[in-house]
């Protein structure tokens, strides 16, 4: 709750003059001068096929699991910078190896140049031998939004899913109905927000129909994907957009773990350091992404346990039983 006092009295006189995309970049990339990885954490930037990307690994990683993340900033904002220190805290707390990249955003490249340059890293991934059970995606807002329509595109292109997807309040329907801003409307902030939301929605989907499932994943058919974990907080802008999302994915047989937090404003797992309750949230993810990997390892044991022995084949084999 002081959080959201506090982001209401210090953006709400800023929200009100519409400040340019420039200069909310150039906003977001010096608050982002304050924010640093936890201590074990290390970082390696490199060049993913002329792209702009980092490796974040904290130690004692797992080093051939990867959350392959997606910052949020409704496709306009937010950079590797901004949320550096969010996802070296999350992939501390997952025991696995990050892997972020710097994908193309609007007005300069709008759809599907971020689905293009996701799916581009996810191949990538594969190319250096990575499994894709191996594998989760994961994003904040947009950038969760992104991640859902990563893994409907693989699955339409029938392409190997990874294990899991996660999205942290992520934008499913970038036409942000008509009901969501009327709840908003009593927070200023909030209203101002979503307004500018809707606006970059558009400067995203551009020549795109916003209702296209690839670019709002919550009109998409929702069947085959794998386990989602879905985290947001009842007073944030995009809310409704969660419940909507997850209901229609669990009518569609996902396996979808919804989280609900109370009173945080949107983008709330940035601040790790300060909050409380982000940190509980990247506590319950490490804890999903830990239940992933045990699933996986109790299948593989039932399925081994199924496999007749080498000597049991031998004993039932036709020369064997001639013999006998």
């Amino acid at each position: 709750m002081l959080l959201k006092q506090f982001l209401t009295a210090a953006t709400t006189p800023l929200a009100r003059r519409r400040p340019s995309i420039p200069a909310m970049r150039l906003s977001l990339e010096i608050g982002s001068l304050f924010q640093f990885l936890p201590w074990g954490v290390h970082l390696d930037c490199f060049s993913l096929e002329g792209m702009a990307a980092e490796w974040i690994k904290p130690e004692k990683a797992n080093p051939r699991r990867v959350l392959l993340y997606l910052h949020g900033g409704g496709y306009v904002l937010g950079s590797l910078n901004t949320h550096r220190s969010a996802v070296g805290a999350l992939a501390q707390r997952c025991q696995m190896h990050a892997l972020t990249i710097a994908y193309r955003k609007a007005p300069d490249f709008p759809f599907p140049a971020a689905l293009d340059d996701a799916l581009l890293a996810y191949r990538w991934l594969l190319k250096q031998g990575y499994r894709p059970h191996d594998i989760i995606v994961a994003g904040d807002s947009a950038g969760g939004g992104l991640a859902l329509a990563l893994l409907l595109a693989l699955r339409d292109n029938k392409e190997p899913l990874p294990a899991a997807g996660i999205g942290l309040s992520p934008w499913t329907d970038l036409e942000l109905p008509t009901a969501t801003i009327r709840r908003v409307a009593n927070e200023e902030l909030q209203l101002l927000e979503a307004l500018a939301i809707r606006g970059w929605g558009g400067l995203y989907a551009a020549a795109a129909p916003l209702t296209a499932p690839l670019v709002s994943p919550v009109q998409a058919s929702l069947h085959e994907l794998p386990p989602l974990l879905l985290q947001t907080s009842d007073s944030e802008v995009l809310y409704d957009d969660v419940l909507t999302f997850a209901a229609k994915a669990r009518c569609a047989g996902v396996p979808v773990t919804l989280q609900t937090f109370e009173g945080l404003v949107h983008w709330w797992h940035l601040f790790w350091r300060f909050v409380p309750e982000a940190r509980q949230a990247l506590d319950q993810v490490a804890a999903f992404t830990n239940g992933v990997w045990a699933a996986q390892e109790e299948a593989a044991r039932v399925l081994q346990s199924l496999r007749p022995s080498a000597s049991h084949k031998q004993r039932n084999s036709p020369r064997l039983r001639a013999r006998l």
